[in-house]
């Protein structure tokens, strides 16, 4: 008899453990996570902040002169498989940090008005503009 007690004590333990695991696992995978792979920009958010997108392919960007409103998100897709980064030449403006191909990445535009001139700080020669209005 007390062999089966520990026995049936044993399989409760390792359950609460394996229920313990997969809450965690759901709570992680829940939480402020990186950002999605594939961003749906049409899809109009909770808030009224617009969503834009740029694509990287064959070491360009387009398009490579975007207008978007102020406050912005930009989604930022790489379809390289090398990394790229978006960087104002300001870099205080925004920018998105380096990021490997076939991932996304995302900025927030800049409040102010005005044309900001950005460009890839791996390749100088991948350039844009970005135009806030």
């Amino acid at each position: 008899m007390p062999v089966r007690l520990r026995s049936r004590s044993l399989h409760m333990v390792v359950a609460i453990a394996v229920l313990c695991l997969l809450i965690a696992l759901v709570g992680c995978s829940a939480s402020g996570g990186p950002a999605p792979a594939s961003p749906s920009p049409s899809t109009p958010s909770a808030t009224s902040v617009s969503e834009e997108r740029i694509d990287i392919k064959d070491f360009r960007f387009a398009p490579a002169d975007l207008v978007v409103a102020p406050g912005a998100r930009v989604f930022v897709v790489n379809e390289d498989s090398a990394p790229h980064t978006v960087t104002a030449e300001d870099a205080n403006a925004f920018g998105t940090g380096t990021f490997e191909g076939g991932q996304t990445a995302a900025f927030t535009a800049p409040l102010t008005a005005g044309t900001y001139r950005y460009v890839c700080d791996i390749h100088p020669s991948m350039t844009g503009t970005l135009t806030v209005r």
